[in-house]
């Protein structure tokens, strides 16, 4: 690989919008909202109006108060209820609420972590960013309905900022910078970013023939990398315009953030400075955010009946950049997935349909992993004609419109002229994957030829699949796909030439999981096990400080006892690991690692009964400090050379395809 693709889960490509299904008719907001970062001070007024009288209840964070009410022109009693942080103000039937409210934002946290970000729901500000998210009760949203918008924007003349949508105008008046967007289409909230932005535009004309208004908004350090940018956004819109449909926008803007932030929204992306910094992202991470103005922004996800919008998006971007830089990167990925889904402790793993939004490390690996292995293992099902077919059929059906999976199902199900009910059930209603093995194989000579027979068992609940199997023979490779669809089968294949080895699904195609061979050890194994442990085999106070530090970074469920441990995080300095290995009576240090150089080496291995073990052998304290923040990024590798904070190596042992000798046999005379 040339890039780094554990990197990606630290660009946190989640949507900032409510997970709940919302069904009533939209509510239209008319919002001027004042913000004077330098305080954190936020003064709004709102004017909602519903196309026929309805009862309401808004929702509003108990960080504000409310300045004035109107419920069709007349002034009520406030009533509000205290709910975990928010007020939920009830208020009578009504075609028009007017309401203003004011109070100061909480102060935005740039040293939260790539987890943090996921949760983080606070209306926030400050001189270097403001971020207010939907859902977070900046703005009094109407509880369970989809919401049109006009938004006017007052900040101090050094600020720039924007809220999803179409940018009407921007002025400069007075030391005050203003500007006016609107949003027309149903939205599921409204997120508001704001900072010391420098500000590069381009408009270009769509495949479709549109012109669109391309921006970037970055913070100054930064602003260099904005002509890329808008280099990359352009060619991204093209691509997707041509195999789905239009754009459903006017325009799409790059927003840095001075959080490790990574959020896609209608008409943009909100994006950490540092990840922005990254020479791969363009390439990468940013194609998966403008596709989400199809999938996610574009057709809403049924959340209530699970998000379909992640794993089409990662297969569609992610996956599919891979599969244009080879096949070899493209199984890479396949192998990623799977082996992730490994490291996964069983009690975590949940039903696909049930996935609403990333909010750890084991929601990730159903919701995108999961979710894009089954569009992979669809498009092999139908044939990529149909798949593409029932893609644009989607599209032009839902847009705008919330669907489900039921939704994606039908389209598929029309283009391909195929039944596809049993495959969506056993991929989205089951907990787990098949186990798949090669119980045996043996061949027999017949007239013309060999008569291979492969018996496969892949446990309890059984699967329908369409098992790969590669065979060597004699006269070279021959793959074939076998059905399965009890617990244990026999499959009979009729070959020309004598079969001398056989493989299950070698090239990865089918969501399964692996053997302990196929699943060389990472450090995912650490990050997500159910019961970890550290050991810390250096006397050094400051290294066993930084140790515990980086266990509290790298661990997502409190520490065991180390006899019960089922994994080990093992840090110390470099002698100190070496001694410990050997009193432990496991290899030594990987031929890989053993020349010494960077500042810390990190690498997994499997000891006696399969217990995965991450040592972390560093040069000093500081070396160990410094992989806090970067270390749970790379969870997709087997081993890491850092200096300091920057890796400057990585690998990933490798996966032992299961193979089945068949042993010669002696043709008839």
């Amino acid at each position: 690989m040339t890039r780094p693709a554990a990197v990606f889960a630290a660009v946190i490509c989640a949507l900032a919008l409510p997970a709940a299904v919302i069904a009533a008719a939209p509510a239209a907001h008319q919002i001027r909202v004042r913000i004077e970062p330098d305080t954190r001070f936020l003064q709004g007024r709102d004017s909602i109006r519903f196309d026929a009288p309805r009862a309401a209840t808004l929702i509003l964070s108990a960080r504000f108060r409310v300045d004035s009410l109107l419920v069709d022109a007349r002034p009520i009693e406030l009533s509000a209820r205290l709910d975990g942080g928010f007020q939920r103000i009830v208020l009578p039937a009504a075609r028009r609420i007017d309401l203003g409210w004011s109070g100061t934002l909480a102060p935005l946290d740039p040293n939260l972590d790539h987890r943090g970000t996921l949760t983080y729901a606070e209306p926030a500000g400050g001189v270097q960013g403001t971020y207010l998210p939907a859902g977070s009760g900046w703005y009094p949203q109407v509880d369970g309905a989809l919401e049109r918008y006009s938004l006017e924007l007052d900040l101090p003349l050094e600020q720039r900022g924007l809220v999803p949508g179409r940018l009407i105008e921007e002025s400069q008046a007075g030391g005050r910078y203003r500007a006016r967007f609107e949003f027309h289409q149903p939205a599921e909230g409204i997120t508001l970013m704001a900072g010391p932005y420098r500000i590069e535009e381009r408009r270009v004309r769509s495949a479709t023939g549109r012109e669109i208004r391309l921006r970037t908004y970055f913070h100054p350090q930064i602003a260099a990398l904005g002509a890329g940018y808008l280099d990359s956004v352009a060619g991204y819109l093209d691509l997707y315009e041509r195999r789905i449909g239009a754009y459903p926008f006017s325009e799409f803007s790059v927003v840095s953030s001075p959080t490790p932030t990574g959020f896609g929204m209608p008409t943009l992306t909100y994006l950490g400075i540092e990840v922005l910094r990254l020479p791969f992202i363009r390439a990468t991470s940013l194609g998966h955010e403008v596709l989400h103005n199809w999938w996610g922004n574009g057709v809403y996800p049924d959340y209530a009946r699970g998000n379909w919008s992640e794993g089409l998006t990662t297969f569609m971007a992610d996956y599919a950049y891979r599969e244009r830089e080879s096949p070899e990167a493209a199984r890479a990925m396949r192998l990623a997935w799977l082996r992730d889904y490994a490291a996964m402790p069983s009690a975590e793993d949940t039903p696909l349909a049930r996935f609403t939004s990333r909010t750890h490390g084991a929601s990730q690996i159903v919701g995108y992993n999961k979710s894009a292995m089954l569009f992979f293992m669809l498009r092999d099902a139908i044939g990529e004609t149909a798949f593409d077919r029932g893609l644009r059929e989607f599209w032009s059906t839902y847009r705008f419109r919330i669907a489900s999976w039921d939704d994606l199902r039908g389209a598929f199900e029309r283009a391909s002229g195929k039944n596809l009910a049993a495959f969506f059930a056993q991929w989205l209603e089951r907990t787990g994957a098949p186990a798949l093995r090669i119980a045996d194989a043996n061949a027999e000579p017949v007239a013309g030829g060999w008569r291979l027979s492969v018996t496969l068992d892949q446990g309890a609940p059984a699967y329908a699949l369409s098992v790969p199997l590669a065979v060597r023979t004699a006269g070279g490779e021959i793959v074939r796909r076998v059905d399965l669809s009890r617990e244990r089968g026999t499959a009979v294949l009729e070959l020309s030439t004598e079969p001398l080895q056989v493989a299950l699904d070698p090239d990865l195609r089918l969501m399964r999981g692996l053997a302990a061979a196929e699943a060389p050890p990472i450090l995912r194994d650490a990050m997500l096990a159910e019961n970890p442990a550290l050991v810390t085999p250096t006397a050094d106070a400051a290294v066993q400080a930084a140790a515990n530090e980086l266990a509290a970074q790298l661990f997502e469920h409190a520490q065991a006892e180390r006899t019960r441990a089922s994994t080990l995080l093992v840090a110390g300095l470099h002698a100190d690991i070496d001694a410990w290995l050997a009193r432990e009576d496991m290899p030594s240090r990987p031929a890989t690692l053993a020349a010494a150089r960077g500042s810390a080496q990190v690498w997994s291995t499997r000891a006696g009964g399969g217990r995965i073990v991450v040592l972390v052998s560093v040069r000093d304290a500081a070396s160990l400090a410094a992989l806090a923040r970067p270390l749970p990024h790379y969870g997709q590798q087997s081993y890491l050379v850092f200096e300091g904070a920057r890796m400057i190596e990585r690998g990933t042992w490798p996966a032992q395809p299961q193979v089945w000798e068949v042993r010669p046999k002696t043709r008839p005379r």
